[in-house]
């Protein structure tokens, strides 16, 4: 495993080459990107460019986030479509360790049949144009209560649930944005890590969660840096990871007001020495 970061999940701002620096001054070992903007830069300054950079600042690529079009209206998404082998080939020149996204976990207009249905013919297309590009792509279940209570009809909200539909996709490459907040939020136990595989998990988020606060009334846009409260378990979420063999990135994604007060470089400064205090308590 490695420490990475995804700049805007910290507060971070700047350019593709100051959020890199600022990476490294945090401490991280990768850092997230986008596959538009990632094909975005490779087509004005080339991969070897962005492959280099990298390089300069002592990071690797982490997961590229997958484009918000594939939830669009049609036009947009098969727009999408077209596009996206010339962004997944990017993706993979630079080093990516697989793309990400995350299912809403309720709709107010689709049954939860229906909803499965529209998920997988959505998705296998995408997942097949990755996989002829080597990528793996990482589907995130969102757990608390509050954001599914009050709409209309429920979708996946669970580990299994989402592996599920990874097997319903069927190409292979389909696993898990495991999120230790949304483990948490559903109750997630360290059996439930250990029925996994590494093979089972491309990407992982890191965070804990607000004391004080029941879990039924856990907001998903206020959370708190790795270890800063205790809430969440992390050494044996992390200990689950390193039994399983998962070799990718865990990034820290606290949504913490506290971070959005600070300068980037503090703020990068501060995410990862909580990350690190996390890491060194799993003996990783």
């Amino acid at each position: 495993m490695f420490r990475c970061v995804n700049p805007g999940a910290i507060a971070v701002k700047g350019s593709f080459e100051e959020t890199l620096k600022y990476a490294r001054m945090g401490g991280f070992e990768g850092m997230d990107g986008g596959l538009t903007q990632t094909a975005q830069m490779a087509k004005e300054k080339g991969v070897d460019w962005i492959r280099g950079k990298y390089q300069e600042a002592g990071l690797r690529a982490g997961a590229m986030s997958l484009p918000q079009q594939w939830r669009a209206e049609e036009g947009p998404y098969k727009q999408m479509l077209a596009e996206l082998p010339g962004m997944a080939k990017a993706a993979q020149q630079v080093g990516a360790t697989g793309c990400v996204t995350w299912l809403t976990p309720a709709s107010e207009t689709l049954r939860f049949r229906e909803n499965f249905r529209w998920h997988v013919e959505r998705l296998r297309p995408v997942a097949k144009i990755l996989k002829d590009h080597g990528l793996r792509i990482g589907l995130e279940f969102v757990g608390p209560r509050t954001k599914r209570e009050n709409a209309r009809y429920g979708f996946l909200y669970t580990m299994g649930g989402v592996l599920g539909l990874g097997e319903a996709i069927g190409t292979g490459n389909v696993g898990l944005l495991l999120d230790a907040w949304h483990w948490y939020n559903t109750l997630g136990t360290a059996s439930d890590l250990e029925s996994l595989t590494a093979d089972d998990v491309v990407h992982v988020h890191i965070n804990d969660a607000p004391a004080n606060t029941p879990l039924e009334k856990q907001d998903d846009a206020v959370r708190a840096l790795p270890g800063e409260t205790g809430v969440i378990d992390l050494k044996t979420f992390l200990g689950c990871l390193k039994k399983m063999g998962y070799e990718g990135a865990v990034t820290p994604e606290p949504m913490s007001a506290k971070l959005r007060q600070m300068s980037s470089e503090q703020a990068a400064k501060t995410a990862g020495e909580a990350l690190k205090r996390v890491w060194d308590a799993a003996g990783l």
